[in-house]
């Protein structure tokens, strides 16, 4: 009989959602791998773990990984599955990348961890603290102001400056963000999802001028999740008219955008019923999405990402203008070639 560890997370149906079986699972392997009892944990200032969350987006842990990199060669993440879900065609391996045990093995002794998802690590983020005494922060790498936050507390654990190549590839998304921002600014959208990545994105169209009108969650812890929101649509100059919607589920959205109409939708692919009837237009971002190739291989994070969801949702926005300006004699008169 080998040595392969074998965790025990508790994974119950009908508790909690995904993200609740994700953290389970995480907070189950870390503790298999990193006992405390009986031993004392030596540390090692240098090293910064960083635990993705329920992350579907492999371009987004690539993009992390690479900004980490940036900054020191002893930032790793736990629970990489980049690789793994992005096999190449050949030879077939089982396991393919991920992070090796032995680095998982001595993620105790780090100086910190990094969570990109708060709502998807709460009972890690727990014992993190209180078994093994690290500081543990949240950052939520999506959009400008998301990315920023991630960047400087790099910066800030490692005691290094921002790298000149993140500043160059920042001025390029606010150089983009300007460019696009009168299309998308005041547009309404209604968007769904997990609690994490609902944070990132209404960020994120809440520095664009779009009025995230519906914001519907039904995982969301309604404790502090609300609140967090709440303190994201403060800087909007439309905030009255934002609405949060806790607990609630697509068919409760379909009522709204009937009565409360919107321009856009985000979210999975679950809103291809809410398109078929109300016509509004849908932007697949968001987890699952089964009806569309190869949008997983993108990042959403980081400032790369900030510019893909820029460009998604942007054009977009310029399909909807083409298709009210195309009827001949109608409404042609303001359709161009130039946008």
């Amino acid at each position: 009989m080998d040595d392969t560890p074998i965790p025990a997370a508790h994974t119950p149906s009908f508790a909690g959602s995904h993200i609740t079986g994700y953290d389970n699972m995480m907070n189950a392997i870390l503790q298999e791998l990193n006992p405390v009892e009986g031993r004392e944990i030596e540390k090692d200032e240098e090293r910064i773990n960083i635990i993705p969350g329920f992350e579907p987006y492999l371009g987004s842990l690539k993009e992390v990984k690479k900004i980490a990199s940036m900054f020191s060669d002893k930032i790793v993440m736990l629970g990489d599955h980049e690789e793994q879900w992005n096999t190449p065609a050949g030879e077939y391996k089982i396991y393919a990348g991920g992070t090796p045990l032995d680095v998982a093995r001595s993620a105790s002794s780090a100086k910190a961890t990094i969570s990109l998802q708060r709502y998807s690590t709460i009972a890690t983020a727990k014992m993190i603290k209180n078994n093994w005494k690290q500081e543990y922060v949240t950052c939520n790498p999506i959009g400008l102001g998301g990315t920023d936050a991630f960047v400087m507390k790099l910066s800030e654990l490692t005691g290094k400056p921002v790298p000149k190549e993140l500043t160059v590839l920042r001025g390029q998304l606010v150089d983009a963000m300007q460019d696009s921002y009168p299309y998308m600014h005041g547009k309404k959208f209604a968007i769904w999802g997990d609690p994490d990545f609902l944070l990132g994105i209404v960020s994120f169209l809440v520095e664009m001028g779009a009025i995230p009108t519906h914001i519907l969650c039904h995982n969301a812890p309604r404790k502090n999740w609300e609140k967090e929101m709440q303190e994201i649509l403060s800087k909007s100059g439309w905030k009255e008219e934002c609405n949060i919607w806790m607990g609630k589920d697509l068919w409760h959205l379909r009522s709204l955008l009937f009565t409360e109409p919107v321009d856009f939708m985000i979210g999975n692919v679950y809103g291809k019923e809410l398109y078929r009837d109300t016509k509004i237009p849908l932007i697949r971002i968001g987890f699952p999405i089964f009806d569309r190739h190869h949008l997983h291989r993108y990042s959403i994070s980081g400032y790369e990402g900030g510019l893909n969801l820029l460009t998604w949702i942007t054009n977009a926005v310029l399909d909807a203008l083409d298709e009210e300006t195309k009827d001949i004699g109608k409404t042609d008169f303001f359709f161009d070639c130039v946008r």
